[in-house]
């Protein structure tokens, strides 16, 4: 008889204890809490023919935004023999060897259509989400998550996640009410749903609600406290919402105790880029702690994986003056526009430009950064990220218009 989870998704080569380590990863991949990986590797030791379990492990390793997990990922799906699975570890595999491959659409659409046959896979669904936000795809992230919700209810497990993913999804499509109402609804079920609480966040930093969000940080904080990278991002919405109410300051506070101190991931130098960068366009001195990040970022100078990343490696560079880097940067990203792949497009329509813009403005060539900002295309939000992330080209582009002015920079605190 063939194995279901408890979602009535079917599963090759499980036994019931080895689904148990593979819900309790699941679990921690939802709330970003504890260890997923000793979890699938429990499944696999206790069923070591459990194909979603060897699945789940190489979507984890690939979706770190860092180059290392993208090998990962392609020796862990040389391992899984696609002999004898069934349609939905097969559209997992195709899905996979896409984004391995670099090309992210290809691979959103094979998930797509394994949530067409399976609507509960939260697993896939989670996963496109994902390549959706990497991608910008903005209706994608909401559609998507709408298009399985009559499948889901209150008393199938990991509906609070679903309900996570709608409401960023909303937001992300400007819907504020309806997206505040379905966190809300989803932290109901489950006051540790990381995921909901940030979306919460999107919602107060996009309604311009600054007091009301650094409450709303404060006094949740025990809820998202210990979560990794997802703490991290979340200490950078306080920091935001901390920028508008108590000043430089207060956010560079929040910089120095819990982004800036130990940056572990890519995410977390991709928050902490982000954060200096706008109190760099603020007139604030950061000098010492632009080049402690410029040493984090330099083994990925020539990456070119993610032109979301490059971006945030390029604010560093340019504030800590390591041209040296910042010419790596963008020799690499004119080697990858040359190859194939999702991220080569989008290189080459959005980052490379992009980073030419930053690297002219920190060179004093304000002028230049902004001509070459107000030319990106219309599409440049699927450059990836979140349209609070985004911003930030439109703050850069209105500091390069007012520097290139013959007003004196400390104009720009009053801008």
């Amino acid at each position: 008889m063939a194995i279901v989870d408890v979602r009535s998704c079917p599963v090759t080569g499980a036994s019931r204890r080895a689904l148990e380590h593979f819900e309790r990863a699941l679990e921690a991949f939802q709330l970003s809490r504890g260890d997923p990986l000793a979890h699938l590797r429990a499944a696999v030791a206790e069923a070591p023919g459990f194909a979603m379990a060897r699945l789940f492990e190489a979507h984890l390793r690939l979706g770190g935004r860092d180059p290392a997990g993208t090998g990962a990922a392609a020796l862990l799906l040389e391992e899984i023999t696609p002999g004898g699975l069934n349609s939905r570890e097969r559209g997992h595999c195709a899905a996979l060897a896409a984004a391995v491959a670099g090309e992210y659409e290809v691979a959103a659409g094979v998930l797509g259509d394994v949530l067409r046959e399976y609507p509960r896979d939260v697993l896939a669904l989670q996963v496109a989400h994902s390549f959706d936000y990497v991608r910008g795809d903005t209706r994608a992230l909401r559609d998507r998550v709408e298009s399985v919700m009559p499948a889901w209810s209150e008393g199938v497990p990991g509906y609070d996640s679903v309900l996570s993913m709608l409401a960023f999804g909303l937001e992300e499509c400007g819907e504020y009410g309806r997206a505040e109402e379905t966190a809300l609804r989803a932290l109901a079920l489950e006051p540790r749903s990381i995921r909901a609480h940030h979306a919460v966040a999107h919602v107060l930093e996009m309604q311009g609600r600054a007091r009301e969000g650094a409450r709303w940080m404060r006094m949740r904080e025990a809820f998202w406290a210990g979560a990794g990278s997802m703490e991290t991002h979340n200490w950078w919405h306080f920091a935001l919402f901390e920028l508008e109410v108590e000043g430089e300051r207060r956010a560079l506070e929040i910089y120095d105790r819990h982004i800036g101190a130990a940056p572990r991931a890519i995410s977390d130098l991709i928050d902490a880029s982000a954060l200096l960068w706008r109190l760099h366009l603020r007139g604030m001195g950061l000098d010492g702690r632009w080049r402690a990040l410029a040493e984090r970022w330099a083994p990925h100078a020539e990456d070119a994986y993610c032109a979301f990343n490059d971006l945030h490696a390029m604010m560093t560079f340019a504030g800590a003056q390591r041209w040296d880097l910042a010419h790596a940067l963008l020799a690499a990203q004119s080697r990858r526009i040359l190859q194939r792949g999702s991220n080569s497009e989008m290189t080459r329509l959005v980052g490379l430009p992009a980073c030419r813009a930053l690297n002219a403005f920190g060179r004093g060539d304000y002028a230049t950064a902004e001509n070459l900002l107000s030319r990106l295309p219309p599409s440049a939000h699927r450059v990836g990220g979140s349209h609070a992330q985004r911003d930030v080209f439109e703050l850069t582009r209105a500091a390069a218009q007012t520097l290139a002015s013959p007003r004196p920079r400390e104009s720009l605190r009053a801008a």
